[in-house]
């Protein structure tokens, strides 16, 4: 039986995409990917550091837990832990972010990590003009060997029913069998009617020592087929999918959403299976000043601008794309409107930005306020 629906929550019928009905689902949305322990230095730096605040974090669950702890809606990551203390501590971690671990593969600990390890993230927050700076260590980590069998996929998509599907380019650089994994789950989710997203997230040092572009873009083209929602920057699809960008002698803005438009009309022509194609626009001007927006296509609407927010503040970037696509994804699912989707993610991800750590920390209301016109003022 299926969890009850909370109140004020309707089916999306109208806009880009048909999701399931939230009463003959478990879930609304489930994510594939790794979830890492983060280890924050707070103001100072990696390498002079001598204590760490601690945070879970990873691409495709941050958007399940964004969509659980700001927008109510129920959610589930797919992962694997190695079944020791940092294992537990992630567990713990993603039970207070109200994501549901029933889908966790606890993986045997060998007591040194020869066999599998539990993934470390040290990420500095950069400021002015010192930039953010990530080191991961998450090499033969249990979520890294997921395999496409370790998983019943048609009981998930099928018995439990899930109205969304989220994963990406992050977990398919893992090792060599997460991008079969990946492709496992999407095509069972496609034979039960969920819809499928997936966050291009190209990062050069994932890709470096397998083959580089040439890897990641044999790997994204061919799950790119399954796609419904296709997320990514411009150089995300140059990168993953190989779509150049056109030159033109526009200003900077116009230039970000002009090359947007002109690209996204050819990936839809190659992808004609791509509902939805979404991006955030960024214009870095220091670490912790982004001019920030974001845009999206679908063939009923053609393309959607979010506001545009010149010079915003910024005390932690990570996780403001992941934010974007978790508003972007309950605007698609709740509301059935892509311009509304949208600002929804736009404004989600800006108010992430605002606070340390992968997740966010903001709830609907101020979600709602942003999108509204609403300011910084103090609420009283």
């Amino acid at each position: 039986m299926s969890d009850p629906q909370p109140a004020g929550r309707r089916p999306a019928d109208t806009g880009p995409l048909s999701p399931r009905p939230a009463e003959e689902c478990r879930y609304d949305l489930v994510a594939l990917g790794e979830v890492m322990l983060r280890l924050d230095p707070g103001e100072g730096r990696v390498r002079t550091a001598r204590t760490f605040r601690a945070w879970e974090g990873g691409g495709e669950y941050n958007v399940a837990r964004g969509l659980r702890r700001c927008f109510g809606l129920r959610t589930a990551v797919i992962t694997a832990f190695a079944d020791n203390e940092v294992g537990r501590l992630l567990e713990d971690l993603v039970l207070t972010g109200g994501v549901d671990t029933s889908l966790v593969r606890w993986m045997p600990y060998d007591g040194i990590g020869r066999g599998v390890r539990n993934g470390l993230n040290f990420t500095e927050r950069g400021f002015g003009l010192r930039g953010a700076v990530g080191t991961s260590d998450r090499g033969h980590t249990a979520a890294s060997q997921l395999r496409p069998d370790d998983v019943d996929w048609d009981h998930l998509f099928g018995a439990l029913g899930v109205r969304w599907l989220h994963t990406g380019g992050i977990y398919a650089a893992l090792s060599e069998t997460t991008p079969d994994t990946i492709e496992a789950a999407m095509a069972a989710a496609r034979r039960h009617g969920t819809i499928i997203s997936y966050d291009l997230n190209y990062r050069p040092s994932l890709w470096k020592a397998i083959g580089g572009q040439a890897r990641a873009q044999e790997v994204n083209r061919r799950l790119a087929g399954y796609v419904d929602v296709m997320i990514g920057n411009e150089e995300d699809f140059t990168a993953s999918l190989g779509f150049a960008v056109p030159d033109t002698d526009e200003s900077l803005t116009e230039l970000e959403v002009g090359n947007f438009q002109r690209m996204i009309t050819e990936v839809v022509r190659a992808y004609p299976n791509f509902r939805v194609v979404a991006t955030t626009l960024r214009t870095v001007r220091t670490a912790t000043v982004n001019d920030w927006g974001a845009i999206a296509w679908s063939a009923p609407t053609g393309f959607v601008e979010a506001t545009h927010r010149a010079g915003l503040e910024i005390l932690d970037r990570v996780g403001g794309g992941d934010s974007f696509a978790s508003g972007l994804v309950y605007g698609l699912l709740e509301k059935g409107d892509l311009a509304l989707a949208v600002e929804y993610g736009a404004a989600h991800g800006a108010l992430a930005m605002t606070t340390p750590g992968d997740t966010s920390m903001a709830n609907l209301a101020e979600v709602e306020s942003l999108v509204g016109g609403g300011g910084a003022r103090v609420q009283r």
